[in-house]
């Protein structure tokens, strides 16, 4: 009997466009594009040449495997106990900044006067809004994040000058990036004063000799000098006759009675500072942009130089800037205060819920992106087996802890209370 002849799995595989014409895949295609749906069919009907997919499921396949938005940002769950992390994002942002995102979208008034029909200054509700909450400066400004504000305030001050910079505070940020290289870049000649632990205001003076540009002094925000150290303080730079720039970091508005060692913008302004120069995306709590404070004068200066065109914020940074600064608490600071015992009792109930894999644990936090390294924030976690890890931030959506002793602690100060129920779902679908 002659042996039966074996079916080709090509003719099983469904055409192309007869998937895309599937009513089940208009809305995606309408929300996504075609473009990545066709991509999320091909990848299942190569699953059905090879077997591993029926015909049939083809299209339950490509709904599975297709992205709730069309981006391959992934939004994650925070709960690693550091409000500012950079690896996911700094800052989140308030329901307000986005709402703000969502408004600025599509045709604005960016730099449009709609009572007269001419060309208006572009943000000028965020710089007024920051104006606002700085009365202590001359004048305001934004840029796209905090190093292209120092990158514009040493040009104009100081290209083919001197910047006078203690080597205490000459930093590296973060993947190798060092403010040294950035100012060089510009230009600047950069004129080292003091030593690695003391600085001193004749190191200063000293150096004042010819041409300089400005002082620069830079809040050592991610490490901390201790023991035999000193350094001059803003007040005391500010007599000397040079421009003082001073580049504070965090994005700190005023003091804050939470973070007591963190300099802001406000106290700088105050001890005489002519320039401050910030990031808007860590304890600020908005998007990533550069805040650039100080005299009028100045501002000015930096505001007409051909480099501000190159380092200018778009509509969405604008709105999101200007909606952080005017509206509720951000996500960030609410996090940075979260309640002790309310942390344990939400940690407790979740445990609760899982039985015994789950147990509670106290947990120090941070405040993360190069802000108050040595302060820790005391708080609660859930402890799980440490293979949890893995599997979590693998999970949708991701949930991302820590690894600390062995263990997966999930930290709850970045975790939205409506999010607990999400959290107990996902570590049982992990089991």
């Amino acid at each position: 009997m002659a042996e039966p002849i074996a079916t080709d799995p090509r003719r099983a595989v469904p055409p192309t466009d007869a998937l895309l014409a599937n009513p089940r895949l208009a809305e995606p295609q309408q929300r996504l594009g075609r473009a990545l749906v066709r991509s999320a069919v091909r990848q299942a009907q190569q699953l059905v040449r090879t077997g591993a997919l029926d015909p049939a499921e083809v299209v339950d396949a490509v709904l599975r495997s297709l992205p709730g938005q069309a981006t391959s940002l992934t939004p994650v769950i925070n709960a690693t106990g550091v409000v500012l992390h950079t690896n996911l994002g700094r800052a989140p942002l308030s329901a307000a900044a986005r709402d703000a995102l969502v408004a600025a979208a599509g045709y604005v008034d960016v730099e449009f006067d709609l009572e007269t029909g001419a060309r208006a200054r572009r943000g000028r509700g965020t710089l007024q809004a920051l104006r606002d909450a700085l009365p202590d400066a001359g004048d305001v400004f934004v840029v796209n994040n905090g190093a292209a504000a120092l990158l514009l305030a040493t040009t104009v001050l100081s290209q083919g000058k001197r910047v006078i910079w203690s080597r205490g505070e000459m930093v590296e940020i973060g993947d190798g990036f060092r403010l040294p290289d950035l100012v060089e870049s510009t230009g600047a000649l950069i004129r080292e004063v003091g030593t690695t632990n003391r600085t001193t205001l004749d190191d200063y003076r000293s150096a004042l000799r010819g041409d300089a540009g400005c002082i620069l002094k830079v809040h050592p925000s991610n490490f901390r000098v201790s023991g035999f150290s000193a350094s001059v303080p803003v007040r005391e730079l500010a007599g000397l006759g040079v421009p003082v720039v001073v580049d504070v970091g965090s994005g700190l508005l005023r003091p804050d009675p939470l973070l007591p060692g963190e300099l802001d913008i406000t106290t700088a302004l105050r001890d005489g500072a002519d320039l401050v120069t910030a990031s808007g995306d860590k304890l600020l709590g908005g998007p990533q942009a550069g805040i650039i404070a100080g005299s009028a004068e100045l501002v000015t200066r930096l505001r007409r130089h051909p480099m501000a065109r190159a380092l200018r914020v778009d509509k969405l940074t604008l709105a999101a800037l200007e909606a952080t600064l005017i509206g509720p608490r951000p996500p960030a600071a609410t996090a940075l205060a979260a309640d002790v015992e309310t942390l344990r009792d939400r940690c407790a109930a979740i445990a609760a819920a899982l039985g015994a894999i789950a147990e509670v644990t106290p947990s120090d936090g941070a405040a993360g992106g190069g802000s108050a390294p040595e302060l820790p924030l005391p708080g609660w976690a859930v402890s799980l087996p440490e293979r949890f890890a893995a599997q979590l931030r693998t999970h949708r959506p991701p949930v991302v802890g820590r690894v600390e002793r062995g263990v997966c602690l999930l930290d709850l100060r970045c975790v939205p209370s409506e999010q607990d129920t999400t959290i107990i779902e996902a570590v049982r679908a992990c089991t």
